[in-house]
């Protein structure tokens, strides 16, 4: 098969074209160092960055946003630590002074302990920042109806938590996420509680746009490894979906045929 065979088009997100569908983290990482190099080899060409965690001041030191080349990466902040819409609205109005980018990843989260989204403060700041022409990719929960109300309010993009966040569980209810690709029309990706590559060769396979993750590939046992695996299993995931699988069957379906074998033999 010719490399034409297997280009896929872009995933388009606001002025963003990607050609990875693979979004990758920048927290929880050992080292500023081991952040850039994890970003490399994962072939991501969308980075996330928690806003509020982030060093702005550089009379106070380094900062991760020295190690992300602009140049190679769209930046995409998030609000992460975010409690209320109004927390969240400001995170993002600060963002996209200091990093020059309409984009932005809306979180508004309900408690610190299950980090589940809240689904009225993230719907009110949704409404707010489209109000304000940024291009908002909501995490939101895997409720097709949350994700129908989203979209009609202007949304970029709706992200469905697979599980709840750094909880390495996969994606718990994929019918769930075929449903909300049914009812919307905008981009879905997955979001949060992939733990290993099977995770997200599982969640590609779906046919959603694309993946992010972080605490899989930083707080695997071996980051950079891990880093390959998830751009392997992003893209292994993508072309299973394009190829179409095979039917599940009940019982055996021979690959070679049973009629006008030699001599009586059965399939191969």
């Amino acid at each position: 098969m010719t490399e034409e065979h297997l280009r896929d088009g872009s995933l388009v997100l606001g002025d963003a074209r990607l050609k990875s569908r693979l979004l990758v983290g920048t927290g929880k990482y050992a080292s500023f160092e081991e952040t850039r190099e994890a970003l490399e080899i994962s072939g991501t060409e969308c980075v996330t960055v928690a806003v509020r965690r982030v060093n702005l001041d550089a009379s106070q030191g380094p900062s991760l946003l020295d190690f992300v080349d602009r140049e190679r990466y769209h930046v995409l902040p998030n609000t992460a630590g975010c409690f209320d819409a109004a927390s969240a609205i400001r995170t993002a109005e600060l963002a996209r002074d200091v990093l020059d980018t309409r984009l932005v990843k809306l979180e508004v989260l309900g408690d610190e302990k299950t980090l589940l989204p809240d689904p009225v403060g993230t719907l009110e700041a949704a409404r707010e920042l489209v109000a304000q022409e940024f291009d908002v990719l909501v995490y939101c929960s895997d409720d097709p109806r949350m994700c129908v109300h989203l979209a009609e309010a202007g949304v970029t993009s709706v992200m469905p938590a697979g599980s709840p966040i750094g909880s390495g569980q996969g994606v718990l209810n994929p019918n769930a996420i075929r449903i909300i690709q049914e009812l919307v029309d905008i981009p879905v990706i997955v979001d949060a509680g992939v733990g290993t590559a099977s995770d997200v060769a599982a969640a590609m396979e779906l046919g959603v746009d694309g993946v992010l993750l972080n605490t899989a590939i930083a707080s695997a046992r071996e980051p950079l490894r891990m880093a390959e695996a998830m751009k392997l299993a992003c893209a292994a995931g993508r072309h299973a979906y394009l190829s179409g699988r095979i039917p599940r069957k009940l019982y055996a379906n021979a690959s070679s045929p049973l009629e006008g074998t030699i001599d009586g033999a059965g399939p191969n």
